[in-house]
């Protein structure tokens, strides 16, 4: 699992996760873009009626692979109270590992900008109100809530590059005992 607030790199280091380790990334704001294609007119910027069918089929495809023996990389923006309900059925089927990417405020504000700018599916997120939130001061990425489960976690700083390397991050996943609080 790749964690963290918005804009901390999670969906780079997923993919490059995913490609090392030779399985698919799910990926839940790919999901959600799927979806938008088929709903004319989605509005992100409101309360946004996809965002729980986006959630669902998330974890339902995370399920299905994982159920089948599927290795997967699973990342999302999600908080503890959003993913603690669909990652605790999951810890029955799979050896879970948490990865938490962060990097300073002001990177993940200029990061949204640019992505917002650059990337044309980024239409179907909420990126122009979550800078006005963090502009207002109503959202700060440093009161994100972590995944809280009882599993390994990593602690990774994507300020430049990764801090810890590729190299660490890859024997933090397949080493087949991980130890709790390997950041």
């Amino acid at each position: 699992m790749v964690s963290g607030p918005p804009a901390t790199g999670k969906t780079t280091l997923a993919r490059e996760l995913a490609q090392h380790l030779g399985c698919p990334a799910i990926l839940r704001d790919e999901i959600k873009q799927g979806m938008v294609m088929n709903h004319p007119g989605h509005d992100p910027e409101d309360d946004d009626p996809l965002n729980i069918p986006a959630l669902e089929a998330f974890f339902a495809t995370l399920t299905v692979l994982l159920r089948a023996g599927t290795s997967v990389v699973a990342e999302a923006a999600f908080q503890d109270r959003l993913w603690r309900p669909g990652l605790e059925p999951l810890i029955k089927i799979a050896d879970l590992r948490i990865i938490r990417c962060t990097t300073p405020a002001p990177a993940i504000a200029q990061r949204i900008a640019d992505r917002a700018h650059r990337d044309s599916h980024r239409a179907a997120h909420g990126d122009k109100a979550l800078l006005a939130d963090m502009k207002a001061g109503l959202y700060n990425p440093d009161q994100f809530v972590p995944i809280s489960l009882d599993a390994p976690n990593l602690l990774v700083d994507t300020s430049d590059g990764y801090t810890p390397g590729m190299t660490e991050i890859q024997r933090f996943l397949l080493r087949p005992e991980c130890e709790e609080g390997a950041s």
